[in-house]
């Protein structure tokens, strides 16, 4: 999640918390504590805005080379992926993979994920209860 923070600030262009929680689908809260750590690890600043209750975020260097880093690692994986497997089995892995993402985004936004569709349903394990005991 904090790569995908630190894209759209850095790549996308994103310079508000309020802006990055809109487009990942987050509360604000979890934007903060994820800027935190970026902030933290050296990968973000955080300026004054336009005016005092403002932040403006920005990346540094630190953090368009950890990215950089990142990307390459994905371009690796999405390579390997493809010449493993057949185009079909790529698409349908991309798929599972945006649902999933889909999933998690709205699991960490606090928002209740909808229920499934019959035909989305594609192992047998169920999914995780509510109780507490």
């Amino acid at each position: 999640m904090q790569l995908l923070v630190l894209k759209n600030i850095g790549v996308v262009g994103l310079h508000s918390q309020a802006a990055i929680a809109e487009r990942l689908l987050i509360d604000a809260p979890a934007v903060s504590r994820l800027v935190d750590r970026l902030e933290e690890d050296g990968l973000v600043a955080r300026r004054a805005g336009e005016n005092r209750r403002c932040v403006r975020l920005e990346i540094t260097e630190a953090g368009r080379q950890e990215y950089q880093a990142l990307q390459r690692a994905v371009d690796w994986l999405d390579t390997q992926a493809r010449e493993s497997l057949s185009p079909p089995e790529f698409d349908e892995l991309s798929r599972l993979l945006d649902k999933l993402q889909t999933g998690l985004f709205q699991l960490l936004g606090n928002e209740p994920a909808p229920a499934p569709r019959k035909d989305d349903l594609l192992s047998c394990v169920p999914p995780p209860s509510n109780d507490d005991g």
